[in-house]
């Protein structure tokens, strides 16, 4: 298949009004975020270091019981994973001793705004948060109301792939590989007038058949 046929594919979703309804429900959810503090922005960089190697779905449940309980902040490591291993997440200790470490960044929102530009503050991000590459950095960076960036994980790179905007997927994600990836889909958003945040939901939505986070 070709970029035209993504193209058309993007266009028929955004004249679904069912999915169109979702992605912006979605992107107004992320701006509310963007107006909340720290707490709330650590809670989300919470979420993305759940779900790095795991699934959406289950950090979004892992994470509402814990901002529910504020354990994000408080638990002990050792509480904490065993609330994950509850939960049934695959990583729990892992994720647990990356949640703790995080908490050294519990001003994230002051530390994210400082910087001049997405780019530099996914650098920080894949730098200084322990678990965190650049494809979990854009995910939270997404999720906190910034738009100029992609999530390139499997289900992207393989819609990328399959309509050609790539020649392949590659082996690895190497931070090289990553930038040039994302240069095409940005590309690629400019020219169909729509938010690479929006896009990343249509690409997500047209390989899973959901529109999550």
């Amino acid at each position: 298949m070709s970029k035209k046929d993504l193209k058309d594919l993007v266009k028929n979703l955004q004249e679904n009004p069912e999915v169109s309804s979702k992605v912006k429900q979605r992107i107004q959810e992320f701006q509310e975020v963007n107006q909340k503090g720290n707490k709330t922005w650590f809670n989300e960089l919470c979420f993305c270091l759940l779900t790095a190697n795991s699934s959406a779905k289950k950090g979004i449940e892992i994470q509402n019981y814990l901002s529910r309980k504020d354990g994000f902040h408080t638990l002990s490591q050792g509480k904490l994973t065993e609330v994950l291993k509850r939960l049934g997440h695959r990583f729990y200790q892992r994720r647990a001793e990356f949640i703790v470490e995080a908490r050294k960044h519990k001003q994230i929102k002051s530390i994210i705004t400082k910087f001049d530009n997405v780019a530099e503050a996914r650098e920080w991000l894949a730098e200084n948060i322990k678990g965190l590459g650049y494809k979990e950095s854009s995910h939270f960076l997404r999720n906190v109301g910034y738009h100029n960036i992609a999530i390139l994980d499997r289900h992207v790179i393989r819609a990328l792939e399959e309509y050609d905007l790539i020649d392949e997927i590659p082996k690895s994600l190497t931070p090289k590989k990553y930038l040039e990836i994302e240069k095409k889909l940005l590309k690629f958003s400019r020219e169909m007038g729509v938010l690479p945040s929006e896009m990343d939901l249509y690409l997500w939505y047209s390989k899973t058949g959901k529109i999550l986070k």
